[in-house]
């Protein structure tokens, strides 16, 4: 089985959402190392239940025009995972790539229209 491991909120104006979600929410907000903008969100305690996330500006959800939140679940082999998506229906939205320091990451569609993320963490990874 694969879990949800993230979640990734798009965002045409990184800095109006922050705002917003610092505000109504309390989460908080460590901006990614790199050339992207990116977001990572801190939505609670580490040891109560839950997950956290990021805000996207470009880099994949907001790029494929992807209006609401994707989940993105955590497999053993991404590649494999791919074939599965295509053999059963599914489309690839946004190929596999790498997130230095993270692991790998691809944007899928299931049949019936919903986007989600597969991410095979690096062994050393920061997820």
């Amino acid at each position: 089985m694969s879990r949800v491991v993230h979640f990734e909120l798009p965002s045409t104006d990184i800095k109006a959402s922050r705002k917003f979600y610092e505000t109504v929410l309390g989460w908080k907000f460590e901006k990614y190392p790199g050339p992207m903008d990116y977001w990572l969100i801190s939505t609670g305690d580490p040891s109560a239940p839950g997950i956290d996330g990021g805000i996207d500006g470009g880099l994949g959800g907001a790029a494929n025009d992807i209006k609401g939140t994707v989940n993105t679940v955590g497999v053993g082999d991404i590649d494999e995972v791919l074939k599965k998506v295509l053999a059963n229906g599914g489309q690839i939205i946004m190929p596999r790539g790498e997130i230095p320091g993270v692991g790998l990451l691809a944007y899928v569609r299931e049949p019936g229209g919903a986007v989600f993320g597969v991410i095979q963490p690096f062994p050393d990874g920061m997820m």
